[in-house]
């Protein structure tokens, strides 16, 4: 370590362990440093840094009874209290596979496995403290949004020869920095010379963002599948396939995609929140619920830890208790109903009357009690819809169209889609399932508890129009439904049968959906046989 750089670099040292502290105040002074802060916890942590100049942190990676060392680097980034020139180094004595991606994916400019040794504690600082102190000018432009400027410096800096060393980070920087200026062809240009001399992942990741902003759709899903496959680029490879997918509406697709990424990386909760809204975007409510529930076990002493997230899985369990059986909407009912107790608990001052009512209405709802939800309906004012939150508006949509209040539905979805439109970057994928809810809600009068009833009524009276009518309504609400969808391959093969129903394209691509669902799911024995004869029948009317 340069004895005369360490003396000038200010450091905070956040960590909770008393002997993990003791061990660090000793190596760091051997290095020569001397103006060292300690801190235990992560908010005192970040207070300090958004009043104070740090030009080192480190910062462990596991803090307990408080905000994890990994959600207040989080923190930090998403609110821009750390500046570019400010290293950030964290350590743990953890190195699953889990930890190590999470990490990793944060990107912090170092990070050290306990126990680490002197020396080695003095290569990896001395590496980045040196850096950052050389890139410091173009980093400073950075932090100001002053990009343009920021490209120039980096040019000068690209001209002298003693900059070497850190050519490959400056090239990285200036992709980025052409990216954030809006030169986009420039950067593909750029980032193709670049791999044309030496295949960095990160250059080639650059290269995929360009395509995706050009509309070359194509290449940038070839060199996504092939990055897919690399260790170090692997999370950020489908990252980029679902924003592909997402682009192209391919939402089913997007959606495998997001759930990978979560599983080789738990802790970022955006993707869980993804996740939730690519489910409902599906009609997945299975996986919706599963996906609210992750936001809720990851956001836990995080920056993400909000009371809403409780909410969002009772409203996701009650829209998944809307499709299913009635032994398993009671075990439903049960966790939403236990979710909220918890959100009561962490929160006991969180003032949700109104989102409670919603819900407590649509619990009505499920037990078949609709005047009483009509009732606790009719209790909202509608002076609080400004002050409430999109999911809780969307909630009360539903709850609305549950009970038969089509229009009041579709009033609060047109507020809710306004709101999108406001910031429609921000709210694009949101503003996709906005649209989805006002057209099927427009369309399709009943709720999804009740649909299926309806059409086998219908199919019970004899009436297979009226029934095969509503079972198309039921399977476009509830796609992923095995007991619809056969219902739906029954109802229909009896119509084309009967010469009422036409043996088309259209037709032939709404049986092979049907079948696609019930070949995917988990049968009954009994609906397992039912579907083989059927199975039998439709292929002797229908060329599939």
């Amino acid at each position: 370590m340069n004895t005369q750089l360490a003396q000038q670099i200010r450091v905070l040292i956040v960590d909770d362990q008393i002997l993990a502290k003791g061990y660090l105040k000793y190596t760091m002074e051997e290095l020569g440093f001397q103006d060292i802060s300690y801190i235990d916890s992560a908010e005192e942590a970040r207070r300090t840094i958004s009043e104070s100049n740090f030009d080192l942190v480190v910062c462990a990676y596991d803090l307990k009874e408080e905000k994890e060392g990994y959600f207040l680097y989080e923190q930090l980034k998403a609110h821009q209290l750390l500046p570019l020139a400010t290293a950030f180094v964290f350590i743990s004595a953890d190195t699953t596979a889990e930890i190590v991606h999470s990490i990793v994916e944060l990107q912090p400019d170092e990070f050290l496995a306990k126990p680490f040794s002197v020396s080695e504690l003095d290569k990896r600082l001395s590496r980045v403290l040196v850096r950052k102190q050389s890139l410091k000018p173009i980093y400073t432009l950075m932090d100001a949004n002053a990009f343009p400027a920021a490209l120039e410096e980096l040019e000068r800096f690209l001209t002298e020869p003693k900059n070497a060393e850190f050519f490959p980070l400056a090239l990285r920087i200036k992709g980025e920095l052409l990216m954030l200026c809006g030169r986009t062809h420039e950067a593909e240009d750029f980032y193709q010379a670049i791999i044309n001399v030496q295949d960095f992942t990160w250059a080639r990741l650059g290269l995929i963002r360009c395509y995706i902003e050009l509309d070359k759709d194509d290449e940038a899903e070839k060199l996504i599948l092939r990055l897919a496959f690399q260790p170090d680029a692997m999370l950020s490879a489908y990252d980029l396939l679902t924003a592909l997918q997402i682009k192209q509406q391919a939402f089913d697709d997007a959606l495998e995609s997001v759930n990978l990424a979560s599983g080789i990386s738990p802790r970022n909760v955006h993707r869980h929140k993804k996740a939730v809204t690519l489910s409902r975007l599906t009609h997945d409510y299975e996986m919706q619920f599963d996906a609210a529930k992750r936001v809720v076990k990851y956001a836990k002493h995080s920056i993400h830890d909000k009371p809403e997230n409780y909410l969002n899985v009772a409203r996701a369990g009650i829209d998944f208790a809307m499709t299913a059986d009635t032994k398993e909407t009671q075990v439903l009912v049960h966790q939403a109903k236990d979710f909220i107790r918890q959100m009561k608990s962490a929160f006991p001052k969180a003032q949700l009357d109104s989102e409670l009512t919603v819900i407590n209405a649509r619990l009505y709802y499920l037990d078949d009690e609709t005047e009483k939800a009509k009732n606790l309906l009719g209790q909202l004012s509608n002076e609080t819809w400004e002050q409430e939150s999109t999911e809780a508006l969307m909630d009360r949509a539903k709850a609305f169209h549950e009970v038969g209040l089509q229009e009041h539905a579709l009033a609060i979805l047109d507020t809710i889609e306004q709101r999108c439109l406001a910031d429609e970057q921000e709210n694009n994928l949101l503003l996709h399932y906005v649209k989805q809810e006002k057209f099927e809600k427009s369309t399709i009068a009943h709720s999804p508890k009740a649909l299926n009833n309806i059409a086998v009524a219908y199919y019970h009276q004899g009436n297979t129009q009226q029934a095969l009518h509503a079972f198309r309504q039921a399977f476009t609400v509830m796609p992923k439904n095995p007991a619809i969808a056969i219902n739906l391959i029954q109802t229909t093969a009896t119509e084309i049968r009967a010469q009422r129903a036409s043996n088309n394209a259209a037709t032939r691509e709404l049986l092979y959906n049907c079948m696609t669902t019930v070949e995917t799911a988990t049968l009954t024995d009994e609906q397992q046989e039912r579907y083989q004869k059927l199975k039998k029948t439709v292929r002797t009317l229908v060329d599939i």
